[in-house]
């Protein structure tokens, strides 16, 4: 870039003065350059995660396990961007098996030359009407995320009772004070892909979270047919007794649904 010729002519007129005149052109080259972007080897942005913005999602799910067999699921979930700092998510299931499930997360984010952390706080409900019973759930967690891997830990306490319980006691209470929590995804494209596959590790999805000796494993597609419109699946397998060295089939699921993007 060019000296401006007022400040060349500031600058030869008086060596007292040159110093001020550097300082100067110091700003106006900075105030008229572009903002530094960070980019992939493929050319697309890394800052932050994806463009994210109010969506909408329904999906369908066939799901089986050893305690309810052959069941369906209807799921709601909905993510409210407020700023570029803080986004609210909030999850929705019904199930034939007659539970019904209710989870509000809110998440601070913090951007980063290269993807952004965020923390987590999270309360899950599940409403076991088939059993009278309720399972509450309270979670705190940070985490990291950027186009091809999110990565995140935390705790979780559990409170456990049935609706018959006599109101004066406690003594039907069942309470988990610290559960860890984690969860580890990858992707193979970046979030701002028309399509992208990914895998996932962790104890905890949109609408459970299980004990850390519980995990479960998913993989998952999603395809953007417009600006607005995207289609998902996903599959998720739960075994059990893994870390007792005695893994055996628990249960899977089968979920596909629709987003739309405001």
């Amino acid at each position: 870039m060019k000296k401006p010729q007022f400040l060349k002519k500031l600058l030869c007129s008086s060596p007292s003065l040159r110093g001020l005149g550097g300082v100067l052109l110091v700003l106006c080259l900075s105030v008229s350059a572009a903002p530094k972007e960070y980019t992939a080897c493929d050319g697309h942005s890394l800052r932050g995660f994806g463009n994210a913005g109010y969506e909408l999602s329904v999906s369908a799910e066939y799901a089986y396990n050893r305690t309810y067999e052959h069941f369906g699921n209807l799921n709601i979930q909905a993510l409210m961007p407020v700023n570029p700092y803080f986004e609210l998510q909030t999850n929705l299931q019904a199930s034939t098996a007659n539970y019904y499930t209710g989870a509000l997360i809110l998440r601070p984010k913090f951007a980063l030359p290269v993807g952004e952390l965020f923390a987590e706080t999270e309360v899950l409900y599940r409403a076991l009407a088939r059993n009278r019973q309720g399972d509450f759930c309270a979670a705190l967690s940070v985490g990291y995320r950027m186009d091809y891997v999110s990565f995140q830990i935390g705790m979780f306490g559990r409170v456990m009772s049935t609706w018959d319980r006599d109101w004066h006691t406690e003594e039907t209470y069942n309470i988990e004070p610290f559960n860890l929590l984690y969860r580890l995804e990858v992707f193979c494209r970046p979030q701002t892909s028309r399509w992208n596959i990914s895998a996932c590790f962790a104890n905890i999805d949109d609408y459970q979270m299980e004990r850390m000796w519980q995990p479960i494993f998913m993989l998952g597609g999603r395809y953007d047919i417009n600006d607005h419109w995207r289609v998902s699946v996903q599959g998720e397998c739960k075994p059990t007794g893994m870390f007792h060295l005695n893994a055996t089939f628990y249960g899977a699921y089968a979920r596909a649904g629709f987003t739309y993007k405001f």
